[in-house]
């Protein structure tokens, strides 16, 4: 007697009605929002348009099959226009993550999750100290001229990411700058707004590239003791450097979604929100279980 082998995609009627959602909605396990999720997330997002009185046409899609969208996208690395059929338009969905970028959405969602998280773990949602570090990363054909740049030691033609992160790894800060800026140059502003939304940090660790006048700058402008955290020369092969490592993790954290693996987008600040949903979903996923 022959078995019917059993249907593991999830995007099925039979395991979409299991994952509680309708026949027609497919479930993506890399992307997908769990209920879990959802309920975290949705006190989280902007209002619609047209709440406060000022016209304008109601939502018509649902926002969680958006934000399923907008996650799939990021998770897989694929252009807005091959978002497959059973998400709202392309357009729609663009729209909409065009919209809350402009109005700092993304980084109002993060922060409320990264406290969150912080408070789960016993920590102080306000941190003390911080790492920061950069990745050179390549630039498509979408990415204009006048935002991009050649990063000589990598080798790399795009932009650069500027992170500040906790001591746990978490996201603090993001800067995108062209792959040419120094990172004692682009940490300047990643600093700045470092300082600009944690006044209670005072202590920032960082590599042997960010050592010279930026230390000075930054305890004179800022207040920010910054250390540099040394590779000695007596190492070999790969050694996990103190302090250092925590900032390399989170690094690796974002390049798991493909959208963040090379720089597709036309405006930096775009880019600097694909970073944000990254971690965005790394940590719901977190809260969730």
């Amino acid at each position: 007697m022959s078995v019917s082998p059993v249907c593991s995609c999830l995007s099925c009627p039979t395991h979409a009605a299991v994952a509680g959602r309708p026949a027609a909605c497919a479930f993506y396990p890399s992307s997908s929002l769990t209920d879990a999720q959802w309920k975290l997330l949705e006190p989280l997002l902007p209002p619609p348009g047209n709440t406060a009185g000022r016209g304008g046409r109601p939502e018509k899609h649902d926002r969680r099959r958006v934000l399923d969208a907008i996650f799939y996208l990021v998770r897989g690395g694929i252009a807005w226009r091959a978002l497959p059929v059973e998400f709202p338009p392309a357009k729609t969905v663009y729209g909409l993550f065009r919209r809350w970028a402009a109005a700092g959405a993304w980084v109002v969602i993060h922060d409320a999750l990264r406290d969150r998280v912080r408070v789960t773990a016993g920590r102080h949602p306000l941190p003390t100290a911080a790492v920061i570090d950069s990745a050179s990363i390549r630039g498509a054909d979408t990415v204009p001229a006048r935002s991009r740049g050649y990063d000589a030691g990598k080798r790399v033609n795009g932009r650069k990411r500027h992170l500040a992160v906790d001591t746990g790894g978490l996201l603090l800060a993001v800067v995108v700058t062209i792959a040419g800026l120094q990172d004692r140059d682009g940490a300047c502003p990643l600093l700045a707004a470092l300082r600009a939304r944690f006044s209670t940090i005072t202590l920032v660790w960082a590599d042997g590239g960010y050592a010279g006048r930026l230390v000075a700058w930054a305890q004179a402008v800022l207040g920010l003791a910054v250390t540099i955290v040394k590779r000695t020369d007596d190492l070999t092969g790969f050694r996990v450097i103190p302090r250092r490592w925590v900032v390399e993790r989170t690094l690796a954290w974002i390049s798991k979604h493909r959208r963040c693996v090379r720089d597709y987008e036309t405006l930096p600040e775009h880019s600097e929100a694909m970073v944000y949903i990254a971690m965005i979903m790394t940590m719901s996923r977190r809260l969730a279980r």
